[in-house]
């Protein structure tokens, strides 16, 4: 199944189920299921019952293309980020594989939907663009779960754009700064479950788009910590909740390693399109005064 959360009219996140082209609001459809996707997964809805009940109704279809689409998850309890986390990102980036992943944090505040406007901010130009793959955890993850058992908390997966203003997040040992500058979390548009990937979303192939030109091309395999040795090394140090979102980092081609660097202007767009899952397309806009 897909899911998307799009905005009503009075400019609420709603959860909808995807049916081709168009989009049931399931809670309108099921009312037993909340209305914003982490709540419904908080309350242990059965969402795979209930979408299944709302495509076989004659519940009103709603076209795709004419909603306006929020974060998948617009505040997740946490969004936990890795950098560093394709070998040939790292290399690109003059360092060796990490002995652990290198975690960070990403505020609700950065997070924008698939056609929103990326921030470009009037205080950087060195604005970079990272695809990556995005999981939502499903069900409470156990502290110190095995990696046997890491997966079947894991609800879908989605596009992200972890796009990140490089000179800020060189200015600390710490990169959250550089990666939490508002409207710069690009996140959807779909969140595809995880009974309709491979284990672990491996095998997938992973792209970014500048303008059209491609400027990343590899795959989900290609990762040094998979999804769930990372689910386990999160869960040996905090719980993972429903909701909670997990991005997995980008492969090589960002706009820094390259010669000369390739900054994101404004006016420019930004696709991120991950095999099976979905393009995330994002124009970029100065940051107004």
């Amino acid at each position: 199944m897909k899911f998307t959360t799009f905005l009503s009219t009075d400019g609420q996140p709603r959860l909808g189920l995807v049916d081709g082209d168009q989009v049931i609001d399931l809670n309108a459809a099921q009312p037993q299921v909340p209305a914003g996707l982490r709540a419904a997964l908080e309350a242990g809805a059965d969402l795979a019952s209930a979408g299944a009940a709302a495509l076989a109704s004659q519940a009103p279809r709603l076209p795709l293309a004419s909603l306006a689409l929020a974060p998948l998850v617009p505040e997740p309890g946490k969004t936990i980020c890795l950098g560093l986390n394709y070998y040939d990102h790292a290399k690109e980036g003059g360092r060796e594989k990490p002995d652990y992943p290198w975690f960070f944090f990403r505020g609700k505040s950065s997070l924008i939907g698939h056609g929103a406007a990326g921030q470009l901010p009037s205080v950087s130009e060195k604005f970079d663009y990272e695809a990556e793959l995005a999981l939502v955890i499903g069900s409470r993850v156990p502290r110190h779960v095995s990696q046997a058992d890491a997966l079947q908390h894991v609800f879908g997966y989605t596009c992200f754009n972890d796009m990140s203003v490089r000179d800020y997040q060189k200015r600390t040992p710490q990169w959250t700064i550089g990666k939490n500058f508002d409207a710069t979390g690009g996140f959807g548009p779909v969140l595809v479950t995880a009974d309709e990937l491979a284990p672990g979303a491996t095998g997938l192939r992973i792209q970014s788009r500048l303008n059209g030109q491609v400027m990343q091309d590899a795959s989900t395999t290609d990762m040094i910590w998979g999804v769930a040795e990372t689910i386990a090394l999160l869960s040996d140090c905090l719980t993972l909740e429903p909701g909670d979102v997990i991005v997995m980092g980008t492969p090589a081609g960002v706009g820094q390693a390259r010669t000369p660097p390739v900054w994101m202007k404004d006016g420019d767009v930004i696709e991120i399109a991950i095999e099976r899952i979905g393009t995330l397309v994002n124009p970029i806009r100065r940051e107004k005064a």
